[in-house]
């Protein structure tokens, strides 16, 4: 939005300079008192001609040089003695787009043919007389100062875009060592403390195993959550020191989510409808995490013996829902934990809808719509 309004102001713009320089040209020429000729309306056909060519001189500014250059010759040959004024906004605007080679061809062109054009006006000056004249349509210093005015802007807009690139460029260093210090940070405190808790659960169960003792459920599930969480902080790790956008966890590996719930005895199922496709990666990020935490939610807080994992395949949207069967009421509003706002910032960035509140018949459900069209 900004863009198109930036380019409509633009655009009236060089319709306001270009109406006035036509303007200005019309009563320059009406005043200066020549003796009436029979050219004198394609002369100033010329002069409102090529004060209008520039409403199109950032569109196509060559074309427009040439245009303008030909005028002024035009109306200077027709007998009307008027600054070329429309050439030199042109010269200037051919210069700022770095039309350098071609202004200065147009210009020797115009500056060549503009005597010549006095000549054969239809007004009987001398020699020298109609060399004063073209000089004064277009004095030399002028067409410098346009050709001057036009570079030096360029420049500034060359300097500021160079500025802006650079400090982008900064700011992606920044980031890029904001990351590496996170990854560092969490290999440092994360993973010596989880890969404790998997060592002395795996010699818990091996123990166990030598003793011919029954090895207890919770303790598998520890194992395996402790080797879980390695994987995922490893992937997370890889994530913050490459940046790429590939997805650690994606619906692929939903089932292993599931088994890790039965693991801990809640009967988990999943189902999954619609024609499966191709999914941007950052949905099935959100949809995997989300399906994580709410299970997560459940073995901790809902004191649930079931979960049913929802997943449709629609074909601009890919809804999921997860539902349970704990203590949840719907006269008990739900507390905003922090897995809730994570899932529903996830959701939210994707442009979908997150829905998380009890169920009319016990229990809690979270269901997200995900977009699936026009995300990266």
């Amino acid at each position: 939005m900004g863009t198109g309004w930036s380019g409509m102001r633009a655009g009236v713009r060089d319709c306001v300079i270009a109406a006035g320089v036509t303007a200005m040209l019309l009563v320059v020429g009406l005043s200066e008192g020549n003796p009436a000729t029979g050219l004198d309306p394609l002369g100033y056909a010329l002069l409102a001609a090529g004060g209008l060519a520039l409403v199109a001189r950032r569109r196509a500014p060559a074309p427009v040089l040439f245009a303008t250059g030909l005028c002024a010759v035009g109306y200077q040959a027709a007998g009307l003695d008027v600054p070329a004024v429309a050439f030199l906004f042109a010269v200037y605007a051919a210069v700022r787009e770095g039309h350098r080679a071609i202004t200065l061809a147009a210009s020797v062109m115009v500056l060549a043919a503009l005597p010549l054009a006095t000549l054969l006006s239809p007004h009987d000056w001398p020699a020298s007389e109609a060399f004063a004249h073209s000089q004064g349509a277009l004095e030399l210093g002028w067409l410098v100062a346009a050709a001057a005015a036009g570079e030096a802007l360029r420049q500034a807009e060359r300097r500021a875009d160079e500025a802006e690139r650079t400090r982008e460029e900064t700011a992606r260093r920044r980031a890029s060592e904001v990351r590496l210090h996170i990854a560092r940070e969490l290999h440092d405190s994360l993973t010596h403390q989880i890969s404790i808790i998997k060592v002395q659960a795996g010699v818990a169960v091996h123990t166990a195993r030598r003793r011919g003792e029954q090895v207890p459920e919770t303790m598998l599930a520890i194992q395996e959550a402790a080797r879980e969480a390695t994987r995922e902080l490893r992937a997370t790790l890889e994530t913050l020191r490459d940046d790429h956008t590939t997805p650690p966890r994606g619906l692929d590996h939903v089932p292993e989510l599931v088994e890790q719930a039965r693991s801990i005895g809640l009967d988990a199922t999943l189902t999954v409808e619609g024609q499966r496709h191709d999914v941007p990666a950052a949905v099935e990020r959100t949809a995997y995490r989300i399906i994580q935490e709410s299970l997560t939610n459940v073995a901790r807080h809902a004191a649930a013996t079931a979960a049913s994992i929802r997943i449709d395949y629609l074909p601009d949207t890919l809804t999921v829902r997860i539902d349970d069967d704990g203590e949840a009421t719907p006269d008990a509003a739900p507390t905003p934990g922090v897995g809730l706002l994570g899932m529903r910032e996830r959701v939210t960035a994707l442009g979908g809808r997150l829905l998380a509140e009890p169920r009319s018949e016990g229990g809690f459900t979270v269901q997200a719509e995900l977009p699936v069209n026009g995300t990266s």
